[in-house]
């Protein structure tokens, strides 16, 4: 089965074809970094005006680098949730042009399901159908949740962050630092740099029992990084870094921070049920740092690590043709009435 897959959560346009979920055919994706970077993080509104001007485009390349043509498009899939309500809108009017046009059944997936897909997309890695129970940590700009995963296709959160989501928590640090957007690779490059990981010691976020903010979840696998960040920008403020090496000192402190915070929590999840496999997804999972510390946590736990290729850590569309294949078709009555839905969590129905 071969489907083509588009993705416009936050600010990438994408689109990619995937054949039976595992083999991928096309990849597309135009970044809209260059966009938003003068002001230092994603601006729904510049980013929804930008997925109209090149999805058409986007779409036509996947499909033409492909090698399937038009007619080769047994489904179509998007992305319905989470993300910014105007671009999700953007991908799911796309989607369903594309999919009436061809008279193809329509898929709507969700964005933190489709990352916890990515381990899997590649003809050589193990059948997902068969790695249960799993459990899924997905870290990018947008999330940082714990995803229990009982079976393939059954998502429950039992952990996650009560406000910012670790990549933008990078993101901001990089801004009070001054090293540039997107702040994730920046704080995970010139951490390398430093002689020392302990320079500064920084809060591990954790939350306190009862706070109504956990929404019933157990305190001890969920996380905080609004006082991290605000402990960095007093640090700033006050010892301003006089140079490179001691900014380096810093970013590496508090990406030991959020490393720690999330490997364990990590391992406190593993320790409470046995689980087949860590699975691993999003774009802060290609942090250097917190690929060593998962590779030590899942290695403790007697459990094996999987991780994405690079290429789809990031949002990609490959990611959501690979898992529609995993799941059922909307019928063609209700595809229609599929909508955006930006608060869209882990194993809810995307058509609400």
């Amino acid at each position: 089965m071969t489907i083509l897959g588009i993705e416009t959560s936050c600010d990438e346009t994408a689109a990619a074809v995937v054949r039976d979920g595992r083999e991928t055919l096309s990849n597309v994706v135009f970044s809209q970094i260059p966009l938003h970077r003068p002001w230092g993080g994603v601006v729904p509104e510049i980013a929804g005006r930008s997925h109209v001007e090149k999805i058409g485009g986007v779409i036509e390349e996947a499909v033409r680098a492909s090698g399937a043509g038009w007619g080769g498009i047994d489904a179509v899939a998007v992305t319905c949730g989470p993300g910014l309500a105007a671009s999700l809108l953007v991908g799911v009017s796309a989607a369903k042009g594309v999919a009436l046009a061809l008279d193809r059944p329509l898929y709507g997936i969700n964005h933190v399901e489709a990352h916890l897909h990515t381990p899997f997309l590649s003809p050589g890695a193990p059948d997902p159908a068969a790695c249960g129970p799993m459990l899924g940590l997905a870290v990018s700009g947008g999330h940082t949740a714990l995803v229990d995963m009982p079976r393939y296709g059954e998502y429950r959160v039992i952990g996650q962050t009560l406000d910012d989501a670790c990549g933008e928590a990078f993101d901001k640090a990089a801004k009070l630092l001054g090293l540039g957007y997107p702040g994730g690779p920046e704080i995970d490059r010139i951490s390398r740099e430093a002689a020392r990981r302990d320079a500064v010691r920084f809060p591990l976020g954790v939350p306190r029992p009862g706070t109504s903010a956990l929404g019933g979840l157990d305190a001890s696998l969920c996380v905080s990084f609004s006082g991290l960040k605000t402990s960095l920008l007093y640090k700033v403020r006050a010892e301003p870094p006089r140079d490179r090496a001691e900014t380096a000192e810093i970013a590496a402190s508090y990406q030991e921070a959020v490393v720690r915070a999330i490997a364990g929590r990590t391992a406190r999840a593993l320790e409470r049920r046995r689980y087949s496999a860590l699975v691993a997804g999003g774009g802060v999972s290609l942090n250097s740092r917190l690929r060593a510390r998962l590779a030590e946590v899942a290695s403790a736990a007697g459990v094996p690590l999987l991780l994405a290729k690079p290429e789809y850590c990031g949002d990609n569309a490959a990611m959501i043709a690979g898992l529609a294949f995993m799941r059922h078709s909307v019928p063609p009555s209700a595809s229609l009435a599929m909508d955006a839905m930006p608060s869209l969590r882990p194993g809810e129905n995307p058509l609400g």
